[in-house]
């Protein structure tokens, strides 16, 4: 039953961020303030709902730092990843009933005009990195600020998005371009948002592990 738990919040949570992400672009466009605020303000909430569940992941990047950090099974990251690329496929399909075909390509993190496939992979993955960093840092770490993680993490990804959503969307999030480009049959640069954020992910995970975390060695 806990894994049916777990499984329904990170399905609920990564539906719950692309249903408002796609709506929130449809309807605040090139505003991208309105567009950092929403996608933040959802992670938040459902980082805080979810976060006694399944740890509130809501996103294969995170769950890939966890696993590189020592947090994860690797069984219970796969069960994780089919839980929110399925939340966010869903998701996408239900758009793409409200809406159109092109609501649900705009509403996709793409890249802009002047940057490479390897520009976006590196800004994705920087970007990717400080989630991950923030998510070990207060929701993971026991000496860190648990009862604020929705608050920083929805934060983090705000910020990630004033600076990022310009340049590749921000996604952060495989799940974020996977659940659009399934729907929508939309796959331009799809490898991009698998390779940024899962690089930036786990190596998120490994610094914190490393350099922060600091585990004393077995047997001391």
């Amino acid at each position: 039953m806990e894994k049916i738990r777990q499984f329904i919040a990170e399905f609920i949570g990564t539906f719950a961020l692309i249903f408002v992400g796609i709506g929130a672009i449809k309807t605040a466009g090139h505003d991208v303030l309105g567009v950092a605020l929403a996608h933040g303000l959802t992670i938040g909430a459902f980082v805080c709902a979810t976060l006694h569940i399944s740890g509130g992941q809501l996103n294969p990047a995170v769950t890939f730092g966890l696993l590189c950090g020592g947090h994860m099974k690797f069984i219970n990251a796969i069960w994780y990843w089919f839980a929110q690329c399925l939340g966010a496929i869903c998701a996408a399909f239900i758009c793409l009933g409200l809406f159109n075909r092109d609501v649900v390509v705009n509403g996709t993190p793409q890249l802009a005009i002047n940057l490479t496939a390897s520009q976006g992979i590196l800004v994705e993955a920087i970007l990717t990195f400080f989630l991950v960093f923030v998510v070990h840092g207060t929701a993971v770490d026991h000496r860190g600020p648990r009862g604020i993680a929705g608050l920083a993490i929805g934060a983090t990804i705000t910020l990630d998005i004033l600076f990022g959503g310009p340049l590749t969307g921000a996604a952060m999030n495989p799940a974020r371009v996977f659940g659009p480009a399934v729907a929508a049959n939309f796959w331009k640069d799809h490898y991009v948002y698998w390779l940024g954020p899962l690089i930036g992910g786990a190596l998120g995970g490994l610094v914190y592990r490393v350099l922060i975390e600091r585990r004393p060695a077995a047997g001391t």
